[in-house]
C-alpha cells in the first residue's frame, strides 16, 4: 500500500510540475501516439490513458495510430506524420532496431519523439523515455520462483516477441537470478509473441515434448500467460504459472489462485508522465523532469493485489 502510494504522489508531483511550467505558454497542439497493436490489452489501456490525459491538459489533438504490430505499418505512420508536420511523436516502437531510421528521419524533420515502455538505444536524438524496469521486472519473476520453489523448480520459459525491448530485458531479467543455480533449471524457452493464442498453443507443444510437467511457466506477459493457463486446465495437471503487465484478467486470476502471480509495470503512470514530458519540451523553454524515467516494477500476488495493481478497479 505504502508503495503503490509513494509512487502515485510522485507521477501526480511530476505531472503537476510540468503541466504548471507549461501552462503559461500553452498553444494547441497535435501529436501523434503509436502503440504496436490495438490487439493487446496493455496497449489499449495505454491509448485510453493517453486521451485522458490529453484531454486533462486541454488544447492536445492525438492521432492515434495502430502499429498492427507490422514494422511497416508503424514505420508507414511515423512517416505520415512527419509529412503531416505534427507537433511531436509519442510511440511505442514495435522493434526497438527496426524503427530507429523511422525515429531518426523525425527528429531530424524538428519532431521531438518521447518513447513510452520500449526504449531505443540507437537514436540519441530521441527527447525522453519513460518506461518500466524491465530487467528488474524479470528478476522480480526469478526471485519469486525461488521463494516459492526453495528447494528447486523445472521452468518452462515463454518469451515476447523477438526485437521487442521488453521481451529481451524481461528475458535478461530471469536468466540473470536463475543462471549458475543447479536447483532450477529451465527446461523449455521460446518465444509466443505476447499473444495469448500462441502462449496456449507453444505450452501445449511444449508439454507434449516433455513428458514430465515443469514446476513453473514463467510468461513475459499476461496475454501468454492466460493462454499458458487453458493449455495447463486442459491437461488437468497443477503447474504454477506467472505473467506480466497486471492486466485486470490477470489480477483476478492472482486473485483466484489460477496464476501465481503477474507483474506490475504501471502502464498508466508511462502513458501520462511521457506525455506530461513531450508536452513540457513543446510548450515551454524547459527542461524535462528527466530524459530517461525507468520505473521499478512490483510482483502482484494474492497477498498485495488489492493495493498495488493499477488497474484493480477494472477487476471484475
Amino acid at each position: 500500500m505504502k508503495l503503490n502510494r509513494m509512487f502515485c504522489k510522485l507521477m501526480l508531483t511530476v505531472a503537476s510540475m510540468l503541466y504548471l511550467a507549461s501552462a503559461v505558454f500553452a498553444k494547441d497542439l497535435v501529436i501523434m501516439t503509436s502503440l504496436p497493436s490495438m490487439e493487446f490489452p496493455f496497449f489499449v489501456h495505454m491509448q485510453k490513458q493517453l486521451d485522458e490525459e490529453a484531454k486533462r491538459i486541454g488544447g492536445i489533438k492525438l492521432i492515434a495510430a495502430d502499429g498492427q504490430n507490422k514494422v511497416p505499418k508503424q514505420t508507414a505512420d511515423v512517416e505520415s506524420a512527419i509529412i503531416q508536420g505534427v507537433d511531436g511523436i509519442l510511440i511505442s516502437p514495435i522493434d526497438v532496431n527496426a524503427m530507429a531510421p523511422a525515429l531518426q528521419q523525425a527528429i531530424d524533420n524538428g519532431i521531438p519523439v518521447v518513447t513510452v515502455d520500449r526504449y531505443v538505444g540507437g537514436v540519441p536524438g530521441i527527447y525522453a523515455h519513460v518506461g518500466a524496469d524491465n530487467v528488474k521486472g524479470g528478476e522480480a519473476q526469478a526471485r519469486l520462483i525461488m521463494e516459492r520453489f526453495p528447494n528447486g523448480a523445472t521452468i518452462v520459459n515463454l518469451q515476447g516477441q523477438p526485437g521487442a525491448s521488453p521481451a529481451i530485458d524481461r528475458n535478461r531479467g530471469l536468466h540473470n537470478i536463475l543462471d549458475g543455480n543447479s536447483k532450477y533449471k529451465i527446461v523449455a524457452e521460446q518465444t509466443a509473441n505476447w499473444s495469448r493464442d500462441q502462449g496456449m498453443s507453444v505450452t501445449e507443444n511444449i508439454l507434449t515434448g516433455l513428458g514430465n510437467a515443469p514446476d513453473v511457466i514463467n510468461a513475459a506477459n499476461d496475454d501468454m500467460a492466460l493462454g499458458a493457463m487453458e493449455a495447463v486446465k486442459a491437461r488437468g495437471i497443477d503447474v504454477q504459472i506467472l505473467g506480466f503487465d497486471a492486466l485486470p484478467e490477470a489480477i483476478a486470476a492472482v486473485r483466484d489462485g489460477s496464476l501465481m502471480a503477474t507483474v506490475e509495470q504501471f502502464p498508466g503512470g508511462q502513458s501520462k508522465t511521457a506525455l506530461n514530458l513531450l508536452v513540457n519540451d513543446l510548450r515551454s523553454e524547459m527542461k524535462a523532469y528527466n530524459r530517461v524515467i525507468f520505473l521499478n516494477p512490483i510482483t502482484i500476488t494474492s497477498d498485495n493485489y488489492q493495493s498495488n495493481a493499477e488497474r484493480i478497479g477494472e477487476v471484475k
